[in-house]
């Protein structure tokens, strides 16, 4: 197994881990915050679907999720602070998009070469990821950061400690 190898089962586990943090949580516990001005599990998964979206248009992988209408504005850092059950998609919903992306960028990192992870990555992610090698770890290394803020809201919650 190569890298790109690795990197794309990250991309595909990454999802698994977080369906599973997730498996026990009912539309209201997704809108609950661990503490008062952290983001609710709702507005994070969103937050992650959003910009997975946007890396799966920027780097042409086919497959990537058609959002609805006002998916942005729904999971801005305006709409951060709401805790109005009817400005989010439900949990089953966002997770049908989360699947989108995972199978899209999965395909799009087995689909480099050992050459294309040296490339530049376009703007805007060239600030913070100039290579496409950068890109391709991006995704599982941005939803392990949101897989430990949902483990504090499962705390909150009493709900049973995973792993």
């Amino acid at each position: 197994m190569g890298a790109i190898d690795v990197v794309a089962t990250d991309v595909t586990r990454s999802f698994e881990m977080l369906k599973q943090h997730l498996a026990d949580f009912t539309d209201a516990d997704m809108l609950v915050r661990p503490v008062p001005g952290a983001n609710h599990a709702n507005w994070q998964i969103g937050h992650l679907v959003g910009v997975e979206a946007k890396t799966c248009q920027m780097m042409g992988a086919d497959g990537g999720p058609k959002l609805p209408e006002g998916f942005g504005d729904r999971y801005g850092k305006a709409s951060a602070s709401s805790d109005d059950p009817a400005k989010f998609l439900k949990k089953d919903e966002l997770l049908a998009l989360m699947a989108q992306t995972t199978e899209a960028l999965a395909r799009w990192v087995q689909s480099l070469s050992a050459t294309d992870l040296a490339k530049p990555t376009p703007p805007p992610f060239d600030s913070f990821c100039p290579t496409l090698a950068d890109v391709a770890v991006l995704t599982p290394g941005h939803r392990h950061m949101h897989l430990g803020q949902v483990q504090v809201i499962r705390r909150r919650l009493g709900k049973k400690h995973l792993f």
